[in-house]
């Protein structure tokens, strides 16, 4: 009698498998008692096999899931590395046109990239040796746009049922083993296998290192079993490229973004330097300061002294420029001391409509034209 371990050499795992290839179907259902055919059910929905459709089957074995999945008209390819599995899959399934046996190693796939529409595996990855790499395979031979659907022993959440769980397996399974199968050493492996392979998460996080994306997992049985899928991208991309160029999506769209408050701030400052050649200075309050409401509704006269004091700074260039720099005209000293007492005292007087007072109210910067609602010369 041949029992593997869990190095999981393929020669090893092949030989134990053709020694119980004659009662497989039959031990499973005993050992499962009876789930093994509500878990090839669910399995089956989970992959959706169509007509017309070409779906590959990992780990076939005799080919009773690949019977399942051609029911509704789907070419099934039944792959297995176990020769004696595949001997009496074909003579089971020799009057159905639609499944066809192919020895295969999972991590060595002899097929095209991009071939099937769906490939799945039930109750075989955890004995390939690299199941990483098996993925990887799956990954390669499926269609952009395809599904991966993954039947495997898992780890119950609950820590009650894991527990019975356990217990059955190192006592209840050996049991039943010795009473259904031609080779009850094998199936310690089998117990050993199950133990140890990896969380529900933990496989997830596999596909999606293979590539596969929206991967999704269910439990069956209250987790004894649990059913993962994914997708194969579109684009053939893979989620890793999709990644990469995410970042770079991003990037792009952010350049915008920060160029727009760079060209918001000179266009604050254009008007100031328009204002100060001469230019319509009434887009200045519009576009500098148009949250300012407190110069402009209790000042509003330095509001409008702005452009004039900017004219007074033509004779000094220099302080014309760096008041515009610092962007603080409302705190300019001449502008609070003058416009006061002109406010109030000097509109009452002046003669506003002769032209000289209007003359000198701009040189000077006083605010007596802004305050009467009239605008100076030239505005």
């Amino acid at each position: 009698m041949s029992k593997a371990d869990l190095s999981k050499q393929p020669a090893q795992v092949a030989a134990m498998f053709d020694q119980v290839s004659t009662h497989y179907d039959r031990t499973n259902n005993v050992l499962s008692m009876g789930n093994a055919a509500l878990w090839r059910v669910a399995t089956t929905k989970a992959v959706g096999p169509r007509a017309g459709e070409t779906i590959l089957d990992v780990a076939a074995g005799t080919g009773t899931s690949s019977a399942s999945l051609a029911k509704n008209g789907a070419t099934v390819v039944a792959a297995d590395f176990s020769e004696g599995m595949i001997e009496v899959g074909r003579r089971r399934q020799a009057d159905n046109p639609f499944v066809r046996f192919v020895q295969a190693d999972a991590t060595q796939l002899p097929f095209d990239d991009d071939e099937f529409d769906a490939v799945t595996i039930s109750f075989g990855l955890r004995n390939i040796v690299d199941p990483k790499k098996a993925l990887a395979e799956f990954y390669r031979v499926t269609k952009p746009g395809g599904r991966v659907v993954i039947c495997e022993f898992s780890q119950p959440p609950a820590s009650i049922v894991r527990t019975g769980y356990s217990a059955y397996l190192r006592f209840g399974m050996p049991v039943l083993a010795k009473l259904a199968s031609s080779n009850p050493a094998a199936y310690e492996y089998l117990m050993d296998s199950i133990e140890a392979w990896p969380s529900q998460p933990v496989l997830a996080d596999w596909l999606r290192e293979a590539g596969f994306e929206h991967v999704a997992y269910r439990n069956l049985t209250a987790g004894i079993v649990a059913l993962h899928r994914g997708y194969k991208p579109r684009d053939a991309g893979g989620a890793r490229a999709a990644e990469v160029a995410a970042p770079a999506t991003a990037a792009v769209d952010e350049k915008p973004a920060a160029e727009k408050p760079a060209a918001g701030k000179p266009a604050a400052e254009k008007p100031a330097e328009k204002s100060a050649a001469g230019k319509p200075a009434a887009v200045k309050p519009a576009t500098e300061k148009p949250a300012t409401t407190k110069a402009a509704t209790t000042k509003p006269a330095p509001a409008k002294a702005k452009p004039t004091t900017a004219k007074a700074a033509t004779a000094k260039p220099t302080t014309a420029k760096a008041t515009p720099a610092k962007a603080k005209p409302t705190t300019a000293k001449p502008a609070p001391a003058k416009p006061t007492k002109p406010a109030t005292a000097k509109p009452a007087t002046a003669k506003p409509t002769t032209t000289k007072p209007a003359s000198s109210d701009r040189a000077t910067g006083t605010t007596g034209a802004s305050a009467s609602g009239v605008p100076p010369e030239g505005e």
